[in-house]
C-alpha cells in the first residue's frame, strides 16, 4: 500500500525546491519561542514563529531548514520596513559569524499569503513615483532672502502650507506605541536627533562638542515628557520641508517624500516648515523684519486658529530642535554661516528652556 504523503502549502514546497536543488518537503513543524512554561526564565515573545522544514534530499538524506517570518510589534517592529530591515540585515550578515548557520534565502511573501519571491540575488532597492509639475517652495523663500520682500502670494502661500496640515492632521491614531516609537525615533534614530548630531564635524564653527552634548541632552528630557502624549498620535508628513512641496498654478499644492511612517505628533511637520523661515532668513538677516517674520506669523497663526491645537506650543521643542539641528549641520549645508548657524542654535536653546514655545523667541535671535 502506498505511503500518504500529506499535503504542504506549495510556496514552501517551491522555497525547499529552490533552497535544496532536488530535494522534496516532507514535514513542516512550527517552533513556538520556549516550550518550557514553568521555569522563570521561560520567554514569552520572540519575533514571529518560525517553521521547522524537513527535506529530503534525492538519496534519502534528511535537511531541517527554518523559516523565519517577522511579525509586527512596538519594539521597532512595527512597519513592514522594519521587518524587511530585519530579514535583509541577518541574510547580509550570518554568513561572517563564525559557526552561525547559513542563510540560504531571503524575501518576500506575496500579498496574498500563497506565494514567496525571492530576493536573494538582489543588490539595492527601488521605487517608481510619479512627477509633480511648477517649483519647489523654497525657490519662493530664496527669492523673498534676496527681494527682503513678501508678496501676497507668499502669505497665502504660508497660510495654504498651515492649512494642508490642519487637514492632514485630523486624522488621529488610536495606537499609544506609534507615539512612543516616534518620539524614540526623534532622538535616536540615524535621522533623528543622535544622528543629526553624530554628523556634526568636531571643529564646526558656532557648534562645538559641548553646546550639541547640551542641546542633546536637553532633548532627551523633552522625551520623557512627551512620553504621556500618546492621544495627539495623528497622520502625518514626516518630513514636510520647503524641498518636498511643490506649487504649480494649475495643479496647486502636491508634497514629496513623506517620510518616517507618516504617524507621530502634529509638531513634526509644523516646526520641520516653520524652522525654514527663520533658515532663511538667517543668510539674510535684514529680510526678517521686512518679510520673513510675516511669514513665519502668518504660519503659525493659520495653523493654531484652525487646528485650535493650542497644545503644540507645549510638545513643540524637541521638534523644532531637531529641525534646527538639521538646517545648520554642514553635512546638510555647507554654505551657513557661523554667525547663521549660531543663531539657529540659540532659538533651539531658547526653546528648550522654556516651558512652553512661543513664536515670538524667533525675534530674540534677529535683535
Amino acid at each position: 500500500m502506498a505511503e500518504a504523503r500529506e499535503e504542504h502549502p506549495a510556496a514552501l514546497v517551491e522555497l525547499v525546491r529552490r533552497a535544496v536543488p532536488g530535494a522534496r518537503l516532507v514535514e513542516v513543524e512550527p517552533l513556538h519561542p520556549d516550550t518550557n512554561d514553568e521555569a522563570a526564565t521561560t520567554k514569552g515573545a520572540g519575533y514571529g514563529v518560525p517553521l521547522k522544514l524537513v527535506a529530503e534530499e534525492p538519496g534519502g538524506r534528511r535537511r531541517c531548514l527554518v523559516f523565519h517570518t517577522a511579525s509586527p510589534d512596538w519594539f521597532g517592529h512595527d512597519r513592514r520596513a522594519d521587518r524587511a530591515t530585519e530579514m535583509l540585515l541577518a541574510y547580509d550578515t550570518f554568513g561572517g559569524i563564525a559557526r552561525h548557520v547559513p542563510a540560504l534565502d531571503v524575501g518576500a511573501v506575496t500579498r496574498d499569503g500563497e506565494g514567496l519571491v525571492s530576493l536573494r540575488d538582489a543588490g539595492e532597492f527601488y521605487m517608481v513615483t510619479g512627477w509633480a509639475e511648477g517649483h519647489v517652495y523654497a525657490e519662493e523663500l530664496r527669492r523673498v532672502a534676496r527681494t527682503g520682500e513678501a508678496q501676497a502670494l507668499d502669505l497665502a502661500h504660508a497660510s495654504e502650507l498651515a492649512r494642508y496640515l490642519v487637514e492632514l492632521h485630523r486624522d488621529k491614531l488610536d495606537s499609544p506605541p506609534r507615539y512612543v516609537r516616534a518620539l524614540r525615533d526623534l532622538l535616536g534614530s540615524g535621522e533623528g536627533i543622535f544622528g543629526i548630531v553624530d554628523g556634526y564635524p568636531d571643529d564646526v564653527p558656532a557648534a562645538p562638542r559641548s553646546r550639541l552634548r547640551a542641546i542633546e541632552q536637553a532633548c532627551l528630557e523633552w522625551r520623557w515628557r512627551l512620553q504621556d502624549e500618546t492621544a495627539r498620535l495623528s497622520v502625518m508628513h514626516g518630513d514636510f520641508h520647503p524641498f518636498n512641496v511643490v506649487f504649480d498654478e494649475r495643479e496647486g499644492l502636491a508634497v514629496l517624500d513623506a517620510a518616517r511612517g507618516c504617524a507621530g505628533d502634529p509638531a513634526d511637520d509644523v516646526t520641520c516648515m516653520a524652522i525654514n523661515y527663520v533658515f532663511f532668513a538667517v543668510a539674510a538677516p535684514h529680510a526678517w523684519r521686512t518679510a520673513f517674520r510675516g511669514l513665519w506669523q502668518r504660519f503659525w497663526q493659520s495653523y493654531l486658529d484652525e487646528s485650535r491645537d493650542r497644545r503644540l506650543l507645549d510638545v513643540a521643542a524637541p521638534f523644532l530642535a531637531w529641525r534646527g539641528l538639521v538646517v545648520a549641520n554642514p553635512a546638510w549645508y555647507p554654505a551657513v554661516s557661523a554667525d547663521a548657524r549660531d543663531r539657529v542654535l540659540t532659538l533651539i536653546e531658547r526653546t528648550l528652556s522654556a516651558p512652553r514655545f512661543d513664536p515670538a523667541f524667533a525675534d530674540e535671535v534677529f535683535r
